[in-house]
This record gives structure tokens, C-alpha cells and sequence, in this order.
């Protein structure tokens, strides 16, 4: 089917066609020129998301509370404690690849912006959605040869639409070992605790150290037994599968252990390593939890103007790291002769179907960073046609998250809980689904498909902060539970766009230079 007609045809219910139709042609009328949106607000309920999305026992002081325990036994087949850890979108999984790189991202923003998160009041809750993910990174390293990287499986999950609190799916647990490599998932987790470790070296200096502990040896798993993890853990394939490989992981967290221990040693290896394994050699345009490269580029180019870093005698490699890395950033902002990331008619960047918003926070994260480091730096952004400077970098930055909050042609918030106007079927098991607080019985699997699932009603319960897939490449967007497509959330999703939320917060409590009117779509 193709997906400029999939808001008209998800359903056979006539009632929800016709309702998606009329959605979409009344909210045309809806959207002003120009919004203003409360960040610090929006930045609130996005760090609330993550406690929607917990496993495991939940703590005295949990939020949500239509959430409660859930997968207690989690690891006991295996004898191995695996309790914890986060479900990765509406499902009750637990893919390791796509948590660490949640937990990165939230790390990074926290690492990036932890002034800002304090200002709007979020700093603690930041920390205990990082902590949530690298306490169960800890148990989930049972040995320094061997990580537990799912539990779970999506096959029989998604035979069954259960809230978490009365799964009766399997919950087998996976691991990659010497013998069953993995380097996707151990060198993204590596990377996960080696940028934790940044955020918890002032408030918890013995956590920190133990995140570095596990980091190093995971990356040392990951580097001397190599292989691709959906090859050890087939399960995977069909839902979190390698198509990158795991090059780009391990230079990623080659980039995170310098930057966590500041030991040579490991920039040597991504400098050395950047052309054998893609570092320098990729033009990427998209980021995600697959694909590393755009990222670890941009943090190699803004270790270029450091004064030691010239001295090691790789200046050209990091000269070939920085232009890869422009090459992203200008594609985003549409600003190569060649190659270009695809925008819907309203200017959101677009990259696929499924779950295009996990690529807009990612890339507007990475826009965030780099408009910081080039006015830091006092440079600007080199593109085919011309140069960028920090200011417009930012702007283009802002008009994403300014078209998730609400400024698009459906006048809609794709931040669940947001605004006035946001999806009410989110495909999500555990919100779709009378809560655990309010019906103790026990639901089970073909009765949650009878007749939780196919309801047109709104959600019994709001995830709030989830963002969802969003809308096609025309700007629709049909909010119905089936289309999972676009009503889906992920935790990555959300991780990169508490970064940009904070930064947008930090200049709006500034009155700073964003009071220019937001540039138009080029």
C-alpha cells in the first residue's frame, strides 16, 4: 500500500476513514504563521515518558501510576537477574540495542545541556531515566565476555496485546558471548555507560566508576570477539536488525571512552580505525539506532580545534571526519548540491514511513550541538551552497521540534499530553488497556486483541511525553491504534529530543538570539 493513502485505508471501520479524512481537511485552516511553544513544559512531560515505559519492580517515588510491576521473573530461566531495564515502544519487549542507545542519547543531552535540564527543574528526573537504563546495563553484564541483550521476543509478543502487568508471553532471555558475538549491541552499551559516566562523575563518583568499568570491558568484548549480533541473537532479525554492521558502534564508543577517560588511546583506535571501518569514508544522511556514523563524526570534528588533538598527527583524518560531518548537517539543512534529506511540503525532514520522527529528533539533536560548538568555535557550517552560521543552524534546529509541539498542517502536538490537540490512539499495549490500578484482573492475550485493540475510543491512559511515529510525507496523519506506523512511540525517540527541548528552554529563560523569526523551508 502505498503511504500516501494508508490514513485512508487502515481500517475497514467506515466511521474511522471518514473521521481521518475529515481530520486532516478541517486542520488545514488550523495552523497560525508563527507559534511559540513552553520547551520547559515540553521538556518535563518528555522525561515523564520514560517511566511510562519501566519494567521491572517500580520505585516509592514512580510517577505514572497507572503503570505497576511487571516482568518480575524476567532472566529467572536463564538464572540471571534481568528485572528492570525499559520496554522499547508499545510492545513488552526488552531489545538491547535500541535501550543503549536510548540511554546515550539521554546522556548526551544531559551531558550537553545539564544546566538547562536544572533550570527547568528536571535535573533529578534526567538522572533517574539515565540510572533506570544503566542499572539494568549492569545486571545485564553478567560477566566481561558476555551481555544479555534481549528478553522477550516480538514474534509471540505481538501475537498478544497484554498490558505488561499480566504478560504471559514468552520471556526468554538472549545473550551474545564469545562464541555468539555481538559487537552492534556491545559497543553501543559500552558507549551508553561511558556517557552515563560523564553525568554521574560529580553526583555519584562510585557509580560513574562502575558504569566506566563495565564500558571498557564491553568495548574490549566487543573489539576482540567481532561479529554481527542479529547473526548470534536471530530473534532480532525481524524487528532491531545490524544493517549498518557493527563498525560504526565501536568507533562510536571509541569516541565516548575518550571523551568518559580521556585516555589517548582510544581516539588513537577511531583515528586509526576511521578509514578501515567507515568512519571517513561514509556520507551518511540519516542517524538512528542502527547508524552511528553522522553522530561520531560530528564529535570528531569538534575535537579538531582542540590543540592536543592537532598534535597527534592525524590532522587529515579528523579534516575527513569534519566533512563527512558537514556532509549530514547540510544535508539536513538542504544545503548540498548532491544529496539532500527529503522534507514534507510543511518542512519536516522525512526519511521513511515507519517511525520517521525517531530520524527528526536525532538530526535536530545533532543541529543543536554543532550551532553550539560553531559559535563556540566562532565558525560556520561549510555547504555546497555557502555557509551556515550558528544562528540559522539552531533556527532550522527549533523549526523541528516547533513542528512535533504542534506548528504543522495538522495543527496536532506528535508529544503525547502536549498541547490541547494530541494522537489519542497511541498503538500502545499498556495505554490502550484498562490500567493495572484500576482493574486488578487479570486480562489476557486474545481478550486484549478482541476487544482493547480494535476500540475507536481514545486510550484509558495518556503515555505521556511518548513521541509517536508521526506524519506521511504529506504532513497526514491518521490516529488510529492499527496505523503503528505513526501512532507507535519509541524511547529513543523522545531520548534525543530532551536535548533539544532543553537548549530551546535554556534560550527562551535567556530572551536570546531564537526571538528571530523562524526561517522558512528552503
Amino acid at each position: 500500500m502505498e503511504d500516501k493513502r494508508r490514513c485512508f485505508s487502515l481500517s475497514q471501520n467506515k466511521f474511522l476513514q471518514h473521521w481521518c479524512v475529515i481530520l486532516f481537511l478541517s486542520s488545514l485552516a488550523i495552523l497560525p504563521l508563527t507559534q511559540s511553544f513552553n520547551y520547559g513544559k515540553a521538556l518535563s512531560k518528555s522525561l515523564l515518558y520514560f517511566e511510562s515505559q519501566r519494567s521491572g519492580r517500580l520505585p516509592y517515588n514512580q510517577r505514572v501510576t497507572w503503570r505497576h510491576h511487571s516482568g518480575l521473573t524476567d532472566g529467572l530461566e536463564q538464572g540471571v537477574d534481568l528485572v528492570g531495564g525499559y520496554y522499547d515502544a508499545g510492545d513488552n519487549v526488552k531489545f538491547g540495542l535500541p535501550m543503549a542507545f536510548t540511554i546515550t542519547m539521554l546522556s548526551w543531552g544531559v551531558i550537553e545541556y545539564g544546566d538547562e535540564i536544572s533550570s527547568a527543574g528536571e535535573y533529578t528526573h534526567a538522572l533517574e531515566a539515565i540510572k533506570w537504563g544503566t542499572d539494568y546495563f549492569i545486571k545485564a553484564h553478567t560477566h566481561p565476555n558476555v551481555l544479555w541483550v534481549e528478553v522477550g521476543d516480538g514474534d509471540t509478543d505481538h501475537y498478544c496485546w497484554q498490558r505488561p502487568e499480566d504478560m504471559t508471553t514468552s520471556r526468554q532471555a538472549y545473550k551474545v558471548d564469545e562464541k555468539n558475538p555481538g559487537s552492534e549491541v556491545a559497543g553501543e552499551t559500552a558507549a551508553a555507560m561511558a556517557a552515563a559516566s560523564i553525568v554521574f562523575r560529580k553526583t555519584n563518583p562510585h557509580y560513574s566508576h562502575l558504569l566506566l568499568q563495565h564500558a571498557e570491558q564491553l568495548f574490549e568484548f566487543g573489539d576482540k570477539f567481532r561479529g554481527k549480533y542479529d547473526e548470534s541473537v536471530r530473534v532480532v532479525k525481524g524487528y532491531y536488525p545490524s544493517v549498518s554492521g557493527f563498525k560504526d558502534e565501536l568507533l562510536w564508543a571509541a569516541f565516548w571512552l575518550y571523551k568518559a577517560t580521556d585516555k589517548e588511546d582510544y581516539l588513537r583506535y577511531a583515528l586509526e580505525k576511521a578509514n578501515e571501518f567507515g568512519g571517513i569514508t561514509w556520507a551518511i544522511t540519516e542517524f538512528s539506532w542502527d547508524v552511528k556514523f553522522p553522530a561520531l563524526q560530528i564529535i570528531a570534528s569538534m575535537l579538531l580545534t582542540e590543540e592536543n588533538h592537532r598534535e597527534m598527527g592525524f590532522k587529515l583524518v579528523f579534516e575527513q571526519y569534519r566533512s563527512k560531518a558537514e556532509y549530514y548537517l547540510c544535508a539536513c539543512l538542504n544545503k548540498n548540491n548532491g544529496s539532500n534529506v527529503n522534507r514534507t511540503p510543511a518542512g519536516l525532514l522525512y526519511i521513511r514511513q515507519w517511525n520517521n520522527m525517531q530520524y527528526v529528533t536525532n538530526a535536530a539533536f545533532l543541529l543543536t550541538v554543532y550551532s553550539d560548538y560553531l559559535r563556540a568555535s566562532n565558525q560556520r557550517l561549510r555547504c555546497d551552497r555557502g555557509k551556515v552560521g550558528p544562528e540559522e543552524v539552531l533556527l532550522f534546529a527549533r523549526s523541528q521540534a516547533d513542528y512535533i509541539l504542534g506548528a504543522n498542517p495538522m495543527g496536532m502536538s506528535y508529544l503525547v499530553g502536549y498541547g490541547s490537540r494530541y494522537p489519542q490512539r497511541m498503538h500502545h499495549r499498556g495505554a490502550s488497556i484498562e490500567s493495572y490500578k484500576e482493574n486488578k484482573g487479570f486480562i489476557g492475550c486474545t481478550q486484549g486483541y478482541d476487544y482493547w485493540y480494535p476500540r475507536n475510543d481514545p486510550n484509558p491512559n495518556v503515555v505521556v511525553g511518548a513521541l509517536v511515529g508521526g506524519p506521511d510525507q504529506m504532513d497526514r496523519f491518521c490516529d488510529d491504534r492499527k496505523n503503528f506506523m505513526q501512532t507507535e512511540a519509541c524511547t529513543y525517540n523522545t531520548a534525543s529530543l530532551v536535548g533539544v527541548l532543553a537548549k530551546l528552554h535554556g534560550v527562551e529563560e535567556e530572551d536570546g538570539y531564537l526571538n528571530t523569526p523562524l526561517l522558512a523551508s528552503s
